[in-house]
């Protein structure tokens, strides 16, 4: 399959993706034409366009010569062509260091990629992808390129910044991608060829870190892959704690590890590469870490070769051209063939029609491909993968994929296929809309993500595009119909897609309601969605619409040879969300209720499949999601509980993650993103706010204060032995106006007399002065000792009065 020409390759390149014709000029000299890219990225064919740097004439019809000539070479070929499935199978193994399980996997997720594993050490997991070009670049340098990235979602957080997602790459990212970097001494030499490695947390734990796994991980996706390299390596952490070995440690016990070493090697024993920060640790110690963390690595590097014999990986011969690994669907060695086909037609046709302009060459083929693709399912109502006009793909659903996560879910269909996950997180974490759209709040955030080893493409991992802003919002109003209004939590649902083959966006409405689900989010109905498909016999001069075929679940290519991708979900009861794209001038509205009927009998279908899997929400949620609750804190205790500029709860966040927002004067909302870091917040509360088993003081009496520091705004005085110091001001001190203790003589340990005026109703605080008492009014003055007892006028002598 061809696609047309382009006058800005790079500009459609970004925006559609040229699969099939070359994505720049130099294809023929080693870039590989994906054929996905073009029809799982949703493309329409765009107006006829010129090759850069030429001037386009006027549109004219392709010569009948060159039609007659493309059409009687090449229409047998195309016409046998089919679509099949991922072939290959999941395989697992798992090993233990020092009694720790470590477990590797592939087949199962990211099947398009050259080679995928995922890689679990508790419930700490990594995916890594590999994918490569098939021949030689020009530069003298090794083209590996390798991104390691952390989602928020894996560690059950919403991103804090004002968008709530990920954005630029962080400190740690780079620096571990650096690290699984150094895998690239491992190529042969001659071997230049542009290929990318990219790292994706999956799930992380809080006790096990996952960059070493990371590196793991991208041995294990090298290794699996056709790719020629002289691995597969290992790689662990090594510490030392209370004077032992300790392979991979636990966060805590690397918090009072001495030594942090990171040791990858390679069969035999050979080492590859050391990274170690150390406390001063003596040289045979060290040496004894690097050898344990050595023999530790063979273990992982017999579990990689064991994975590799079981899919028995063949390695691809760098001076011959790309021939597909097993493991890639049908579809790609199919349109590989079509680009082939294509490139000998227009050799062939340039050859006999010399005349003849490029565009026209490759308009021609275009045209008969689409021709017999079409007349196909016009005539002979036949699929490209052999499904009959109203068949879906075969579908898997799974839920609960990782323990850690708040929700998850894995939704196949046919060659499509995502992976949802939904965040719980404070409603302190929603995203506030701006002052042009009004102060709303969205508590509902989903994030659509197309990586590049979706379609099996080598292209940069950036930012959110257009495209997957547009899937992403299609897919949120799927399902914010059945998510109730009142939830306590902001909700984050993320869509990975991880293959793609037609309708990433109607797969991920489907993934998201299970993950909801999973989630125990109490939906009021699953959400299920399909796109359909529409081919026409249309006559564009009298735009009469001869005869057409409705396609249920279309596979990109149907998408970009066909006429309409109509996109419809919603619940067992009725339509949550709809959008259809037309490449025709128009349809009767007959064809639209055709199709919503279709794509009714087919929701249906996915919804009772989904039902198999999981019918209705969880009653409760997961162990590790996040709690709130509420807590009462009187006026008096409000300074103590928050501190000097809120010193307490900043260290109460930064301590256990819990984040507070304060709801009435004395009522506070607390999230806590665990169970457990509930209980240890609460338990920081407590001891803040504990009772000092304080003195009933009376008001106006006049009592002994001892001073126990000294500041430059006044003095710190106790009442009594277990009390918690209080400030008498400067302002407080003396009839005349000082600026520091001092000029009065005051020192520590000193005893004076103040009088007690009860708590500010405001903030609880201590209300004592001393200067009341050298007022030359005449004051009451209540003795404790001798309640009977009153002191008219003038001020008590210091000696008159006790405290209690």
């Amino acid at each position: 399959m061809a696609l047309p020409g382009r006058r800005n390759r790079r500009d459609s390149a970004r925006r559609r993706g040229a699969a099939l014709t070359p994505r720049n000029r130099n294809e023929t000299a080693g870039t590989r034409a994906n054929p996905l890219r073009p029809y799982c990225a949703a493309a329409r064919p765009r107006p006829l366009q010129q090759p850069m740097g030429c001037r386009l004439p006027p549109r004219c019809p392709p010569s009948p010569g060159a039609m007659a000539a493309a059409t009687s070479c090449r229409r047998a070929a195309l016409g046998g062509l089919s679509v099949g499935a991922v072939s290959g199978r999941a395989v697992t193994t798992a090993f233990f260091l020092s009694n720790r399980k470590m477990e590797l996997s592939s087949g199962k997720l990211a099947r398009f990629a050259d080679g995928a594993a995922v890689v679990q050490l508790g419930d700490t997991a990594v995916m890594v992808t590999a994918v490569s070009k098939t021949k030689p670049s020009a530069s003298q340098f090794m083209p590996l390129v390798v991104d390691y990235r952390q989602k928020a979602a894996a560690a059950g957080r919403i991103p804090t910044n004002y968008l709530r997602r990920e954005l630029g790459t962080t400190d740690k990212e780079i620096l571990t991608s650096r690290v699984i970097g150094r895998l690239q001494l491992f190529y042969w030499q001659y071997f230049k060829i542009s290929h990318r490695i990219l790292c994706n947390l999956l799930a992380v734990d809080g006790v096990n870190d996952p960059d070493v796994l990371a590196i793991n991980g991208a041995s294990a996706a090298l290794a699996l892959s056709d790719i020629p390299w002289n691995g597969p390596v290992g790689a662990v952490r090594v510490g030392v704690v209370d004077g032992e070995t300790v392979i991979n440690p636990t966060r805590k016990q690397m918090s009072s590890s001495t030594l942090n070493l990171v040791v990858a090697a390679a069969p035999q024993n050979q080492v590859v590469m050391l990274e170690a920060t150390a406390e001063n640790i003596l040289q045979q110690d060290f040496c004894h870490a690097i050898k344990v963390g050595v023999k530790q690595t063979q273990h992982i590097i017999q579990g990689i070769q064991q994975l590799v014999k079981e899919r028995g990986v063949v390695k691809r011969t760098v001076q011959k051209l790309f021939v597909a690994p097993e493991e890639i669907v049908e579809c790609i060695s199919r349109d590989e063939a079509i680009n082939k086909i294509r490139l000998e037609t227009e050799e062939q046709l340039k050859e006999k029609f010399p005349e003849a302009e490029p565009y026209e060459i490759m308009e021609s083929f275009n045209t008969v491909s689409k021709d017999i693709f079409r007349n196909l399912i016009l005539n002979e109502y036949r699929r490209c993968d052999g499904r009959d006009l109203t068949s879906l793909r075969d579908i898997k659903c799974e839920v609960n994929m990782f323990k850690m996560l708040h929700g998850s879910a894995l939704f196949q269909r046919g060659q499509t296929q995502v992976l949802c996950t939904v965040t719980f997180d404070s409603i302190e974490s929603s995203v506030k809309s701006d002052l042009i759209s009004t102060a709303v709040r969205y508590v509902h955030l989903w994030m659509f993500f197309f990586p590049p080893y979706a379609t099996n493409e080598i292209g940069k991992v950036t930012g959110v595009n257009r495209r997957e802003l547009g899937h992403g919002a299609l897919a949120e109003r799927a399902l914010k119909p059945v998510i109730p209004q009142d939830f306590p939590f902001t909700i984050r649902v993320t869509s990975e897609v991880l293959e793609s083959n037609g309708s990433s966006s109607m797969a991920s409405a489907c993934g998201g309601s299970l993950a909801l689900m999973d989630a125990g989010v109490p939906v009021s109905s699953a959400v299920a969605g399909v796109a359909v498909g529409l081919v026409t016999k249309y006559n564009l001069e009298g735009r009469d619409l001869e005869d057409y075929r409705l396609l249920t679940d279309i596979l990109g290519i149907e998408d970009y040879y066909g006429d309409m991708d109509f996109k419809m979900a919603g619940t067992s009861k009725g339509v949550t969300a709809l959008q259809v794209d037309l490449k025709l001038p128009g349809i009767p509205i007959k064809i639209i209720m055709e199709a919503i009927q279709q794509a009714t009998a087919a929701k249906r279908e996915i919804l009772q499949i989904m039902n198999e899997t999981l019918a209705k929400p969880r009653p409760n949620r997961k162990e590790s999601g996040p709690v709130v609750e509420t807590i009462h804190v009187p006026l008096s205790k409000r300074l103590r509980f928050l501190g000097p500029g809120a010193y307490n709860l900043k260290k109460l966040q930064a301590k256990t993650g819990v984040t507070l927002s304060q709801l009435d004067e004395e009522t506070y909302s607390m999230f806590a993103p665990t169970p457990s870091a509930m209980h240890e917040a609460r338990e920081f509360i407590g001891e803040l706010c504990k009772d000092d088993q304080e003195v009933n003081l009376e008001f106006g009496a006049v009592y002994t204060a001892t001073i126990t520091e000294i500041r430059d705004s006044g003095v710190m005085v106790k009442l009594y032995p277990n009390m918690t110091p209080v400030l008498l001001h400067n302002s407080q001190l003396d009839q005349r106006k000082i600026k520091h203790p001092s000029a009065l003589g005051l020192e520590v340990g000193q005893e004076i007399q103040v009088k007690y005026f009860g708590r500010d109703p405001t903030d609880g605080r201590m209300r004592l002065s001393r200067k009341v008492l050298q007022s030359p009014a005449t004051t009451v003055l209540k003795t404790l000792t001798d309640k009977n007892s009153i002191v008219l006028g003038g001020t008590a002598p210091e000696s008159s009065t006790s405290s209690q």
